[in-house]
This record gives C-alpha cells, structure tokens and sequence, in this order.
C-alpha cells in the first residue's frame, strides 16, 4: 500500500491510507474502503455509496473530466487525481475546479508520478492528500509545500497576494 500524506493546516504528516485501489479487472472486496476508476464508479458507483459500510473514492486520469463526478460529489470521501508524468500538470486544473467550481470538501489525492517539488503548487490548486513516488518525508512536503513567502494570484488555498500584503503595509505607514 502507497505512504500517503496528508497536509493538516500547514503541516504534513504521515496518514493511514485506509483505501484500496480496485483496478477495472478486480474484484470488490466484501468490506473496506475502495477507490475505483471513473469507468468502474459509473457502472457500479450507485450500488457501492448506498451501501453505508465503506466510503467510495473515484480515480480521475488525465484526460477525463471531473466534471462528470459533479452530482456524485458530495457522495465521495475521495478524488484521486493521477500524474502519470510529473509534468503531466492536467490534474492541477481538475484539483482547481472540484475546490472552486463544485466546492468539493472531500479529499482530493495526487497520485502517480508525485514529487516533492510539487508540493506548493498543489497545495495552491487544492490538493490535501499525496502519495509521493520520491521517497518524500512529511518534513520535506511541509518546506516544499511553505517555500514560498509571497504569492502573486490568488488560488484555492486563499494566501494573501503580494500586492494585498503590500496595501496593508503601506496603509499602516501612513498612520
């Protein structure tokens, strides 16, 4: 089973990853927790949440759209987003609207090719779950994901910009 981490407010830390990743090819488990692929969770997804003992997690690759989740949402504990490639960045966009467009609350997991130096981008797209493929510490995510001082757009994670924090400062100057 991959490590995960899981950042909780700006730290991250060690997780227990109760979910089993269920290929297309394989059978449900009687019990437990399962993350399933889009395809999979479309023709079996009902049966599986209106079953009340385990929560149900969706894959998401890169070329399909987690626009097709959108009714189910609330329904999911987890939205695995995939990185095939570490610079396959499709999956930051999905992150964004399943925050943004939806306001999802659950998970939202990287999985795949995930890297450390990632980590503050995802953090700013919405990102709350990783499974690093690099060996990555908690300790490292934390510094990776608090690199930065200053941002200059405002994202998912809502970190005042720059230019807000400089409005602030010019303002309490001039009192």
């Amino acid at each position: 089973m991959p490590k995960l981490i899981k950042l909780v407010g700006e730290q991250a830390q060690w997780a227990e990853n109760t979910f089993v990743n269920v290929t297309d090819e394989d059978a449900i488990p009687e019990a437990g927790d399962v993350i399933l692929s889009l395809t999979r969770f479309q023709a079996e997804g009902d049966a599986l949440l209106s079953s009340n003992s385990r929560r149900v997690g969706v894959r998401i690759e890169p070329a399909e759209e987690v626009e097709a989740l959108a009714y189910d949402l609330p329904r999911l504990s987890v939205v695995a987003l995939a990185f095939p490639k570490y610079r396959d960045g499709r999956a930051y966009t999905s992150a964004h609207l399943l925050r943004e467009r939806f306001a999802y609350q659950g998970e939202v997991r990287a999985v795949g090719d995930v890297l450390q130096e990632q980590a503050g981008f995802m953090v700013r797209c919405g990102f709350d779950a990783f499974e690093p493929n690099d060996g990555a510490t908690p300790e490292a995510w934390t510094k990776a994901a608090n690199r930065f001082r200053h941002v200059y757009q405002r994202a998912v994670d809502a970190r005042p910009i720059a230019a807000d924090e400089r409005a602030v400062q010019a303002k309490e100057g001039a009192l």
